[in-house]
C-alpha cells in the first residue's frame, strides 16, 4: 500500500468558452505536475470551459467527447491521476456542474456538483451521488465549490470514510477569508486534510484569487500559494503529516 500521496493543486489560465484553448493549457500543467512525482492533479471548477454559466448548454459535454480521451491519453502517459471540471450533458433540460476523473489505467468517471449556488439553478441542474477516489491506502472525497458549503456534503465524506478532502473552485478574492474559515472548520471538526484548487483568471465575470491551499487535520493552513501565477501547488500527505510547496511554470513554457 502507497502511505505517501502527492497532490498537484493546478493554478491554469482560463479562456472563455475555448475549449482547445483551455485543454492545451491542461496538457502543460498536466505535465508540470507529472514532473514533480504527483500521483494526482487537480484542476478549478469548470476549468476546461470557463464558469459559463450562458454558455452551458452550448459547452457540455458527452461522456463521449474526443476532450477526455485526450486527459485520459496523457493521464496514462504520464501515470497520473487527473480531476478536471467541465459541464456534462445530463438526461435532464440542464447540464451539470462536473469533474472528469481520468486514471492511468484508462478507467473515466465523472461527478456533478450536488449544491448548487444561488443562481446555478438556472443553468444547470444538481448532481445527486457523491464521488470518492482511492489512491494507495488513501480515500478522497471531491467536492466542487458550493458542495462545501452545505455541511453534508462534508459529514458524507466521513461517513464514507475519506481521510481526504478535495475542493475544486471558483473563489473571488473578497470570498476568499469567508470561505477558507469554513474549509479550516471542515478540516478541524472531522480531522479531515482539506485542499482547495481555485482560478487564477477573471471568468464568468468573477475576479478570481489563486491562493490554492492546504489545511491539516487540526484547521491549520499549512500551505498557501499566495499568488495567482500559473503552476501548481504541490502537496504531499504522510500519515498525520502534510505540507506544500508552489511550484511555477515558466513563460517560456505557457506560450
Amino acid at each position: 500500500m502507497q502511505s505517501i500521496l502527492t497532490i498537484a493543486l493546478a493554478q491554469c489560465p482560463v479562456i472563455r468558452g475555448d475549449l482547445n484553448a483551455n485543454l492545451n493549457q491542461h496538457l502543460i500543467h498536466i505535465k508540470h505536475a507529472a514532473s514533480l512525482g504527483a500521483q494526482l492533479v487537480v484542476f478549478p471548477e469548470l476549468s476546461l470551459t470557463g464558469y459559463e454559466l450562458d454558455l452551458a448548454n452550448e459547452l457540455a459535454l458527452e461522456s463521449s467527447d474526443r476532450l477526455f480521451d485526450e486527459l485520459s491519453k496523457i493521464s496514462k502517459n504520464n501515470n497520473i491521476m487527473i480531476i478536471a471540471g467541465c459541464f456534462l450533458a445530463s438526461k435532464g433540460t440542464k447540464p451539470h456542474i462536473g469533474a472528469v476523473i481520468c486514471s492511468p489505467c484508462g478507467k473515466v468517471d465523472f461527478y456533478s456538483k450536488q449544491y448548487l449556488h444561488h443562481g446555478e439553478e438556472h443553468y444547470c441542474s444538481a448532481g445527486e451521488k457523491d464521488y470518492q477516489l482511492t489512491i494507495g491506502e488513501h480515500s478522497i472525497a471531491l467536492a466542487v465549490c458550493a458542495d462545501f458549503s452545505n455541511p453534508e456534503h462534508a459529514k458524507s465524506a466521513i461517513e464514507n470514510k475519506a481521510n481526504l478532502y478535495l475542493v475544486s473552485a471558483l473563489i473571488s478574492p473578497s470570498g476568499y477569508r469567508h470561505d477558507a474559515e469554513i474549509l479550516s472548520k471542515i478540516a478541524y471538526h472531522h480531522q479531515l486534510p482539506t485542499l482547495l484548487c481555485n482560478h487564477i483568471s477573471r471568468t464568468g465575470g468573477w475576479e478570481t484569487c489563486g491562493n490554492n491551499s492546504v489545511w491539516s487535520s487540526n484547521g491549520e493552513q499549512v500551505a498557501v500559494s499566495n499568488n495567482k501565477r500559473s503552476g501548481v501547488l504541490l502537496c504531499t500527505l504522510e500519515k498525520s503529516s502534510i505540507a506544500g510547496q508552489f511550484h511555477p511554470i515558466v513563460a517560456e513554457t505557457i506560450g
